[in-house]
């Protein structure tokens, strides 16, 4: 364990640390209630309120454009605009910075620092977005959650820095760091998956099913986030506030983020934002309804509590993003902008009602009042659409409910490198003396003594695995199974195998519930080599007899992204094609 987190933390050194320095660069310019490094002098009412209403909606519009963009010019979408973002982000700092000093020309200064930062950080997110959701899962979710885990360290840091530099340190240092750092990691994406190289206009039924399926969840982050925007509108109203939300925006990121990570590697887990929702809906009621009677150093506190839950929730939405890609062929810069479209929208709502809600009154009541009544209404109504009560769910041939973010187990990695130290010679001689038994029945039973090595993934469900492969022999991956062992290494007989995840709705008429004994074996598989839920109702499908485009029918997706799955299906469980995957599940019950 201890060997995987080093390797884990190391392997992410580049992208999590530049993904730390622009979540230090947000929580100092869009996220707060205020520049924490810039004079309260100059942050009047007149500055906060031109400088975020302009960044708002520039911020929200940037997500709905990248959102269109991506669909209807795909191909624009795949540039990675590394300076462009990080220029606009330079320039909305110093046009802030310049308002400082010529005053003639503040607010005119203040509006275009605002309409450039919100542009060039949607641009800056989008760019995060495409390389988290190109990952596999594991690495990906991985890197997101350590360098969500150490901005807040960075952050903390600038006050160690005269504030008569600091707020020259950020453009002129954070931004470009955090430029090279896109720019190194980049270097690693793959272009070659279904989510890049489809045009979606080609399979607008697929982008239909995801935002079908997945806007209860969209509107789930959007109802928090105009909580929180009701917090920014309130804190720039009251400085005792704004000087609050800031750290806790950041001290929230580093406490959902190492817990998360803790978690994850003591189990795997897998849940959806509308869970999230549901458990935090109660704490965030009951927080509005009892502003108006507690106040005071209870504003404070409730301000800090819904910038840590934001931070968890925009931590989760990017998770959710990249695995609806992964899973879907969706294009990340589509998804991740509808969902952020809707977010941000809702967000400068928010802030809008926490600002004028001070110059409002309800039959001379105290203006809190106001805050909490409308704030109840919308997070009430958002429960009600995200439990299907106050909507219909949408029938389809698809999948019936959002898929969950998946946590699978991380010591999988780490306990095949230790057998690949030490263990694996003896391991692999132990499996070779029944291979040619074994080897021997299977070709007899299947009319062949070899396999053909590197096939491509065809209508059949052949894909290719690489690799050389012994006449007759058995794959070391399939024996484990038939012995009880993990696919990736020789595990310990005696460690017990993973806990077994709650099933969901699937396409599939089997795949969701254990209904026979394919499903049950699909399932056995699933625990054994670290399967995920799509892959497993891929291969479900896959030794059902389907063919490619049956399965994409089935499922909603392209026949690439069909193909793609069956390809990691066949690699983690060291297979080729389809009559294998049959020979697998039947040695389950041998």
């Amino acid at each position: 364990m201890e060997r995987r987190a080093e390797g884990a933390w190391g392997h992410a050194h580049v992208s999590s640390w530049g993904y730390a320095c622009f979540l230090t660069v947000n929580a100092t310019s869009t996220w707060g209630g205020i520049f924490p490094f810039l004079p309260l002098e100059f942050q009047t009412a007149e500055v906060t309120l031109t400088f975020f209403l302009a960044q708002a909606l520039a911020f929200g519009g940037a997500f709905v454009a990248s959102m269109l963009g991506a669909y209807c010019f795909p191909h624009g979408a795949r540039r990675m605009l590394v300076s462009l973002s990080a220029v606009l982000v330079f320039s909305g700092s110093a046009c802030l910075i310049a308002a400082m000093y010529v005053t003639a020309a503040t607010l005119l200064l203040v509006a275009g620092g605002g309409v450039l930062l919100g542009i060039g950080c949607a641009g800056l997110f989008m760019l995060w977005q495409r390389y988290f959701a190109s990952l596999p899962p594991e690495p990906g979710n991985l890197r997101l959650i350590v360098g969500t885990a150490l901005a807040p360290l960075v952050y903390f840091s600038l006050y160690l820095v005269p504030i008569a530099l600091t707020a020259f340190l950020v453009p002129l240092v954070f931004v470009p760091l955090c430029g090279l750092c896109i720019a190194l990691s980049v270097r690693e994406m793959r272009t070659d998956q279904p989510m890049f190289e489809d045009v979606p206009r080609q399979h607008p039924r697929v982008y239909r099913q995801a935002v079908a399926d997945y806007w209860r969840s969209a509107l789930c982050v959007g109802s928090l986030a105009f909580a929180g925007g009701v917090i920014r509108g309130i804190a720039l109203l009251h400085e005792e506030i704004a000087t609050v939300v800031n750290s806790a925006s950041m001290v929230g990121s580093l406490v959902s983020a190492v817990v998360l990570l803790v978690l994850w590697y003591r189990m795997s887990f897998r849940f959806g934002l509308t869970s999230v929702f549901r458990v935090t809906y109660p704490l965030v009621i009951t927080g509005f309804l009892l502003l108006p009677f507690l106040g005071g150093a209870y504003l404070n506190l409730f301000a800090a509590f819904m910038y840590m839950v934001f931070s968890l929730v925009q931590m989760l939405m990017m998770m959710q993003c990249a695995q609806v890609s992964r899973d879907r062929g969706i294009n990340p810069v589509f998804i991740y902008g509808f969902f952020g479209g809707i977010a941000y929208i809702m967000q400068s709502m928010g802030f809008l009602l926490g600002w004028v809600s001070d110059f409002v009154s309800m039959g001379g009541r105290e203006w809190l009042f106001f805050v909490a009544v409308v704030s109840s209404w919308v997070l009430g109504l958002t429960l009600l659409a995200a439990s299907g009560t106050l909507f219909k769910p949408l029938a389809s041939k698809g999948t019936v409910s959002a898929d969950p973010i998946e946590f699978l187990p991380l010591a999988r990695e780490g306990e095949a490198a230790i057998v690949h130290a030490g263990e694996e010679a003896a391991s692999r001689a132990r499996w070779l003396t029944d291979a040619g038994e074994r080897g021997g029945r299977i070709a007899e039973k299947r009319g062949e003594g070899t396999t053909d090595a590197r096939r491509g993934v065809g209508a059949d469900g052949r894909c290719s695995a690489g690799g050389d492969r012994r006449c007759g022999a058995e794959t070391e991956s399939r024996r484990g199974v038939r012995e009880g062992r993990c696919g990736t290494g020789a595990a310990d007989p005696e460690r017990p195998l993973p806990k077994a995840r709650r099933n969901r709705p699937s396409a599939s008429e089997d795949a969701g519930v254990i209904r026979d004994r394919t499903s049950k074996q699909c399932r056995a598989l699933q625990e054994r080599f670290g399967l995920s839920s799509r892959e497993t109702e891929v291969m479900e499908l896959i030794a059902r007899g389907n063919s490619m485009a049956a399965i994409a029918e089935r499922l909603v997706i392209s026949e690439n992204t069909v193909r793609t799955h069956a390809k990691h299906i066949y690699t983690k469980l060291d297979i080729h094609k389809r009559q294998e995957l049959l020979d697998m599940l039947h040695e389950l019950d041998g």
